[in-house]
């Protein structure tokens, strides 16, 4: 298999830099996962008002209400194929956001070739399919831009409650770490929810089993 995010990036995947390219290139063959802990500096949500619809994303596993400052944090990628036989990546990010209470923040991807677009399927039932745009920066760093939104059965997400995400990964050679920072915007009520801190990561040899945690409860197309 090739990657996904190789699948969605072309010849941009090359302007990566090389640990970014392993990170992202995570495919089953060469790596079947890359597990990466560390520190958010900073977990925040937005005004007030936003946190019942933060609490109704903890049921899913997508957002949660939760605010912090150097909060741990997981982030486990593993590449299988899914019941559909497509290449398909993990994203399960875990915070540590009290002693004894953790959040996750899950997803899979998959590459549509039919139209050519990473598609980001969130929550435990991925409930919704979001279009992603990924692009590298001029400093060997992957951004990643949300789009179309798609409740199950091609419903469109509504603008009152759609999260817009913005997502920027780099490796910083100085500090030996991958930083990364995202960003999730309502246009009408502004900033909802992000984060931002570092981490270090770990490759899972290819042909280890990959975790039943991490997989979606219910997987559609």
């Amino acid at each position: 298999m090739t990657s996904v995010f190789q699948q969605a990036l072309g010849a941009g995947f090359d302007r990566l830099h090389p640990n970014m390219q392993r990170r992202f290139g995570v495919d089953g063959e060469r790596d079947q996962g890359c597990v990466g802990t560390g520190t958010m500096d900073r977990v925040w949500r937005g005004r007030a008002f936003t946190a019942p619809f933060l609490h109704v994303g903890t049921l899913r596993h997508i957002l949660f209400p939760e605010t912090g400052a150097d909060v741990p944090f997981t982030i486990e990628n593993y590449a299988y194929q899914d019941s559909f036989r497509r290449p398909t990546l993990t994203f399960v990010r875990t915070f540590q956001v009290r002693p004894h209470r953790r959040r996750r923040f899950d997803a899979t991807m998959v590459y549509d070739p039919d139209r050519q677009v990473l598609v980001d399927y969130l929550g435990t039932t991925q409930h919704l399919a979001v279009d992603l745009d990924v692009s590298a920066d001029g400093r060997g760093g992957l951004r990643i831009r949300s789009g179309a939104q798609l409740f199950r059965g091609g419903v469109g997400c509504p603008a009152l409650i759609r999260g817009d995400a913005e997502v920027h990964e780099i490796w910083d050679a100085w500090a030996q770490c991958f930083r990364i920072r995202v960003t999730v915007t309502n246009r009408r009520f502004g900033p909802l929810f992000g984060y931002h801190g570092s981490f270090t990561a770990q490759y899972v040899p290819a042909g280890a089993p990959v975790p039943a945690a991490v997989r979606p409860l219910r997987e559609t197309v």
